[in-house]
């Protein structure tokens, strides 16, 4: 055991037990080929596809958060969308050579990689963050959200099986199976740890980065959407319902205020409600309001990844039991406006400007409401416009004329595919990147001297 000044006996025990078992099997994994290595991250894309439905049903009857069929959709991605773009990717010894400035990289394996896991994408974050250090040659230990523990061990055991049947060592994929605090926050600042990919609340991840292990977090999100007078009304209301009504708002890159050109805002109401978007009076947005934060500021965990019909039923209104979102009007942005923040589920402000600059303003006013560095996107068929947002918009993924949910972690775009998304130093992240494989890779350079 490391000294620690850590109360819990049992859990730096049961994480001293996980260290040292990940520890031996990484250094027999770093001698594996690139062959053999590939060998691994195939079978598990393949094994892990085959159970996507599984998986999602155990995720959505677990938490009760989104639902089975959009789950089944974010397996899928994870096990085969994120394996495609990594499966070509040299890891191993000599992975790439400059002939000109005589310089060759190696790749390097860091370790033991800490995984955090949230309840809201249970299974498909252990998937992609499993396939990641294994196709780095790294172990990877994850601190599961208690709420997701079944799926988040159901999953891990499926990998774990999957490649020790191929002849991994066992202990290269592990998970703590009674998930604390302490545990976790031990695990986070153990000497042997050498990066933390940390995917969850704000706390932890911030916690992730106090800890003194190298960390590559997630910031919150809070998309702005504008979408400017001379988008193509009717695709840009389809991609913003599809989205935000995917898997019930539960990816953090969803749509979560719409900011719409007063020259279009007719077209645009009249687009959504033939969508089913349901548009709360004063009154009934000040109830739904009410239940979207708690007394101390968080996200009420009641309303997170479900259906627009149970909110407005949770918050005493009534409204068609076909609705797909809700929307309340607004003209203000701040902590105290909850239509202004985070919603995981499908809540959408609505805010009218009059110019492009407003637009702007406005879109950039949400991100440092909360979001930023995150997502943001642009309905136009300006090319013009595209620029200047992209130049103005305080954040790392910049999307046009998509979904946001699918359109950041690189489903409808050619983003790297990838369930941690970084939010740069202004969201508080070590990276304004889509994570991926080679965020886990360390790379010794050798280069003559010229």
């Amino acid at each position: 055991m490391v000294e620690t000044m850590f109360k819990d006996v049992e859990a730096v025990e049961v994480v001293d037990e996980l260290i040292s078992t990940a520890q031996k099997a990484q250094q027999i994994y770093a001698g594996f080929s690139q062959k053999q290595v590939d060998h691994l991250v195939a079978v598990v894309s393949q094994k892990l596809g085959e159970q996507a439905e599984k998986l999602a049903i155990q995720a959505h009857e677990e938490t009760g958060f989104g639902n089975e069929k959009d789950k089944i959709i974010k397996n899928t991605f994870a096990s085969e969308h994120v394996y495609n773009s990594i499966k070509d990717i040299p890891t191993v010894g000599e992975i790439k050579r400059d002939d000109i400035n005589q310089i060759i990289e190696i790749g390097i394996p860091m370790g033991i990689v800490v995984g955090l896991i949230p309840s809201t994408n249970p299974t498909s974050t252990v998937i992609f963050k499993a396939l990641l250090a294994l196709k780095s040659r790294n172990a990877i230990i994850f601190s599961p959200h208690p709420k997701a523990l079944k799926a988040i061990m159901m999953t891990v055991e499926m990998i774990e099986k999957a490649i020790v049947a191929e002849g991994a060592p066992a202990g290269l994929i592990q998970v703590i199976k009674k998930p604390t605090l302490e545990a976790t926050q031990y695990l986070m600042q153990h000497d042997k740890a050498a990066l933390i990919l940390a995917t969850g609340g704000g706390a932890m991840v911030k916690a992730a980065y106090q800890s003194g292990t190298p960390a590559i977090g997630v910031g919150q999100g809070n998309a702005p959407t504008y979408i400017e007078k001379t988008a193509n009304v009717k695709e840009a209301v389809a991609a913003i319902i599809e989205s935000k009504t995917f898997d019930y708002g539960t990816i953090c890159a969803s749509e979560q205020s719409l900011v719409v050109d007063k020259e279009i805002c007719k077209d645009v109401i009249k687009a959504l409600e033939n969508k089913k978007a349901y548009f709360l009076s004063a009154e009934e947005a000040q109830k739904v309001g009410a239940i979207i934060m708690l007394e101390n500021g968080g996200m009420n965990p009641a309303i997170v990844g479900k259906p627009a019909v149970f909110v407005a039923k949770l918050s005493g209104i009534e409204v068609p039991e076909d609705t797909s979102v809700l929307i309340a009007k607004q003209t203000n942005i701040g902590k105290e406006y909850p239509f202004s923040r985070e919603k995981l589920t499908p809540v959408l402000g609505f805010y009218t400007v009059e110019t492009w600059e407003e637009g702007m303003t406005t879109c950039n006013a949400l991100l440092a409401n909360e979001g930023a560095g995150h997502t943001a996107i642009l309905h136009t068929q300006s090319d013009e416009r595209v620029l200047d947002y992209g130049l103005q918009i305080t954040a790392s993924r910049v999307l046009i004329n998509t979904l946001g949910a699918l359109g950041a972690i690189g489903f409808t775009t050619k983003l790297a595919p990838s369930l941690t998304l970084g939010c740069g130093a202004i969201g508080g992240s070590s990276t304004t990147d889509n994570v991926s494989v080679l965020n886990l890779l360390n790379i010794k350079r050798i280069a003559y001297g010229v």
